[in-house]
């Protein structure tokens, strides 16, 4: 990567990251693309050239924040040692996940405000910085599995889909209660899922 190359890469975690920062503490609505670029210490031009709007380096930062998570779970299954069936890998993997979002509340507050299955795809999609994806953990994950998944990218829509609607007020209020109480339900649920998608 050249100097030119680093620079710019700087300048945009730089904006990102007094984004996301202004996001969580001051809020979406209340925070002005004047108030991130100046914070961040670049012109208000500059900011253009890397995101056409709030809407796109809030979408930019969802995807990002979430692939980070999804990556360090993937990350942390790999390195696990024990011996795990495919659902054991799959529930390690929610795991994680939930284990991380606990530990970081804001972000949790940020991404499942603004999270949709697009941005979500995206995240899973987007090339990354680092040598291991979720997207390809995923498929690896499922190409290891003992069974023949059928529509696997809807079988992860319905179990996102779960986690995030049933695990937001746990995580934050501990409601309807805590999430340590919530987990052996929410995975007996997956496991369900991922029985009802097998072949």
């Amino acid at each position: 990567m050249t100097k030119v190359d680093m620079k710019k890469k700087s300048k945009e975690s730089s904006l990102l990251n007094t984004a996301f920062e202004f996001f969580t503490t001051k809020g979406f609505s209340k925070t002005s693309i004047t108030d991130i670029a100046s914070k961040a210490g670049v012109g208000k031009g500059t900011f253009y050239l890397y995101f056409k709007d709030k809407y796109d380096i809030r979408n930019k930062l969802i995807s990002r924040k979430s692939e980070q998570v999804l990556t360090r779970a993937a990350d942390a299954l790999m390195k696990h040692t024990g011996e795990l069936d495919f659902e054991g890998k799959f529930i390690f993997l929610v795991d994680n996940i939930l284990n991380q979002l606990e530990e970081n509340k804001s972000l949790l507050n940020f991404i499942s405000k603004n999270l949709s299955w697009g941005v979500f795809m995206a995240a899973l999609s987007a090339p990354s910085d680092q040598e291991l994806n979720f997207r390809d953990a995923y498929y690896q994950l499922l190409s290891q599995s003992e069974r023949r998944i059928r529509e696997p990218e809807l079988m992860l829509y319905m179990i996102v889909e779960l986690v995030s609607s049933t695990c937001y007020s746990a995580i934050l209020y501990s409601e309807p209660c805590d999430l340590a109480a919530l987990k052996p339900e929410l995975y007996k649920t997956i496991r369900s899922i991922l029985e009802q998608f097998s072949e």
